[in-house]
């Protein structure tokens, strides 16, 4: 009998133990799994000077953007493509399609899960200042994701 009773409390005192790493562990994942934030961001892709071709940085800009996404519901898209004032406007507004168009399809390829893509072209337009000085670091594409919580 008194041999019973010891396997019992042998037995109760594993089980506790056993409960107790268990709780440790979820507790430890729970510290460990940084929290999803889901706020809207913006990043701005750069291309080269009359390229509309991505660059290694801009792939990585895009990749980050796309894992910062990741347990997001991803309302909307917005990408604007951009040109400096070099050049000929309608040029200027056709490179920046391109820009926009090329960032648009690393987006999808990425994975990210847009409920809509909104593309724009502005050219050079803004390129110029009031008082007539070129803005620098227009070659570029703007990224807007509009996030919320699942």
């Amino acid at each position: 009998m008194r041999r019973s009773a010891n396997l019992i409390l042998l037995t109760a005192g594993l089980a506790v133990t056993l409960a107790g790493c268990s709780t440790v562990q979820n507790a430890r994942e729970r510290l460990v799994r940084a929290p999803v934030r889901c706020v809207d961001q913006t990043v701005q892709i750069y291309f080269e000077p009359d390229a509309a071709e991505l660059t290694s940085e801009g792939r990585a800009v895009i990749k980050a953007a796309s894992e910062g996404a990741a347990g997001c519901e991803v309302r909307s898209v917005e990408v604007v493509g951009l040109t400096d004032a070099t050049g000929a406007p309608q040029a200027n507004l056709e490179l920046s399609r391109r820009r926009a168009q090329s960032v648009t399809a690393a987006l999808a390829a990425s994975g990210l899960p847009a409920a809509e893509f909104r593309v724009a072209a502005v050219g050079d337009a803004g390129a110029v200042t009031a008082d007539g000085r070129a803005a620098p670091l227009r070659r570029r594409a703007d990224v807007i994701l509009r996030l919320q919580p699942r």
